[in-house]
């Protein structure tokens, strides 16, 4: 059976390259989930900006149909 110190510093560094491993796929994970958080906001954005009309239309689109909604009693 090895020393004692050599059972312990085994384990440790063991230990340690778990960290290691575990800490880098955290951080995969993180730039995985920002990637995709920006890909969200870069299409929310491009779908936004293609409703509108035209580029003299900062206000958005209205429609021109009065008669759609009948008045209440």
């Amino acid at each position: 059976m090895p020393p004692l110190a050599v059972v312990t510093r085994e384990k440790t560094m063991y230990a340690y390259e778990l960290h290691r491993i575990n800490s880098a796929e955290l951080i995969r994970e993180a730039d995985e989930q920002r990637t995709v958080r920006q890909a969200v906001l870069a299409r929310r954005s491009a779908r936004r900006s293609a409703r509108r009309a035209g580029p003299d239309d900062t206000e958005g689109r209205v429609t021109k149909d009065s008669g759609r909604f009948v008045h209440a009693a």
